[in-house]
């Protein structure tokens, strides 16, 4: 304490009139610029200070408002794509379970459709068969009848004279106007 008051008795025996000279203690000085410059900035440039505060809090505060709104856009997007998402996966099931039932069908079908074709052939080759059959046992019939027919004929030819073939004539035209009268 005793130094502080010895620098403010210091001050007394400063001449106050009429001299100047420079002060060569540097921390004096240095202590009364730095104060006078820290004065000046502080006067001047609050202002200026504050203004760029001001606009920097701005800036940050747009930037967060910015960054809210874009990111409730993301958190939007994202819940409308996971949206779709179930919705894309729900039908790909759907025609999972659509495409394996219609496949099922189809394969019913198929089964279906085979065996009646194949009934159809069977009843086809049946008929087929049934119809050589018969056109088989016709022609032999034919081929009966007519060497039957030959036969008859040929023992006709040798047994038939002249008198017994006109007996069988007259016997045909007996029968042939008893048919007639029967009609009249």
């Amino acid at each position: 304490m005793k130094n502080v008051t010895d620098s403010f008795v210091f001050l007394d025996y400063w001449p106050s009139a009429g001299s100047f000279g420079f002060n060569t203690d540097i921390l004096a000085t240095n202590l009364i610029n730095l104060s006078v410059v820290i004065g000046v900035l502080i006067f001047f440039g609050k202002g200026v200070l504050s203004d760029l505060l001001d606009n920097r809090k701005q800036r940050i505060l747009n930037a967060i408002r910015n960054s809210e709104e874009l990111r409730g856009g993301a958190v939007e997007q994202l819940e409308n794509a996971r949206i779709r998402l179930r919705k894309v996966e729900t039908e790909a099931d759907e025609f999972r379970v659509n495409g394996y039932s219609e496949i099922e069908r189809e394969k019913s079908n198929l089964i279906n459709s085979t065996y009646k074709t194949l009934e159809q052939l069977e009843n086809y080759k049946n008929e087929t068969i049934q119809f050589e059959q018969q056109r088989a046992i016709n022609q032999v019939r034919h081929r009966i009848f007519q060497q039957a027919l030959q036969g008859a004929l040929g023992t006709l030819n040798s047994c038939l004279n002249n008198e017994l073939h006109l007996r069988t004539i007259n016997a045909n035209i007996g029968i042939l106007v008893a048919m007639k009268e029967k009609k009249d």
